[in-house]
């Protein structure tokens, strides 16, 4: 977290209050107002700090996985590729997909357009300012537990499906083609979700829509959401994303072309993810490991 990095994630997931307990503080701002030293609430206890690079294997990466051919007209066509997914699923929970079939184009305006939105000063974007009772929008945590431990990161959270949900007044409207680019990524994403979920089945030795099903069919839920972490200045003390597993089934992440920092926990070690160039990454979440 020595740089600015953004990542870009989607979640499908089986589908009050209003005020934080305590005054928001952007992590944009303390990062732009040269700090020499990081506010307690942010330091994480030594045994939650992230993981140096000369700690970690530098040879290991999550499995990298090539789609071309999978998926045709008369369905699941490969049953290698199958194998190596559900080889990646039982040993690591995640694994990076290429020629998925989402043009690359969109890829790099979805992260160039997010990347431009953030880069905004942060009184632009409080109008979209979000609460805890929905989440959407403009955030700086998560949680109200007042006096919490905090993460180094501000994000925006958006409902994509079911439809009902999709308030496109709670999109930003700034860079001119945000919402064009939110819209046509969403509905790729949740159609390589469907794609990817049937894989599951399958290997599992069940119909190719029964985890579709599971999750609602046709009224699959879906978000985005998409994390901004500003420069850090003491980053081996900070964590962008305390440590978790994600509660939904299955999150797809456009992560940082230009800063690594995901890290995914393998035999008690924290592995750096590597990202290959336009891959998505895709986390086994929480709700299919459970069916």
């Amino acid at each position: 977290m020595n740089k600015n990095k953004i990542d870009v994630k989607i979640e499908t997931k089986k589908g009050s209050m209003d005020e934080w307990p305590e005054p928001i503080v952007r992590v944009q701002s303390l990062a732009e107002s040269n700090l020499s030293s990081l506010p307690d609430r942010y330091i994480k206890p030594a045994s939650l700090r992230p993981t140096t690079t000369e700690d970690a294997p530098t040879a290991t990466n999550i499995p990298i996985i090539d789609l071309e051919g999978l998926f045709s007209e008369e369905g699941l066509s490969d049953d290698v590729i199958m194998a190596r997914i559900s080889e990646a699923c039982r040993g690591w929970g995640f694994f990076q997909v290429v020629n998925h079939g989402v043009k690359p184009e969109l890829m790099d305006a979805a992260r160039e357009n997010w990347r431009e939105f953030f880069h905004m000063p942060v009184n632009a974007k409080e109008t979209y300012s979000n609460s805890p009772r929905t989440y959407e929008g403009y955030g700086s945590r998560l949680g109200v537990e007042k006096g919490a431990s905090l993460d180094w990161s501000d994000y925006y959270f958006l409902h994509l499906l079911p439809h009902h949900l999709k308030d496109f007044n709670k999109w930003p409207s700034f860079p001119p083609t945000i919402r064009e680019v939110i819209d046509e990524y969403g509905e790729e994403l949740v159609k390589l979700s469907g794609r990817i979920m049937r894989v599951l089945s399958t290997n599992l030795g069940l119909k190719e829509d029964k985890f579709q099903e599971a999750f609602g069919g046709e009224n699959i839920g879906a978000c985005l959401r998409v994390n901004y972490y500003p420069k850090c200045p003491r980053p081996e003390l900070a964590l962008g994303l305390s440590p978790h597993s994600d509660p939904g089934g299955m999150t797809i992440l456009l992560p940082d072309d230009q800063v690594f920092g995901l890290q995914v926990r393998k035999d008690d070690t924290w592995i750096t993810v590597k990202p290959h160039p336009h891959a998505f990454i895709v986390n086994i979440g929480d709700q299919i490991q459970v069916d």
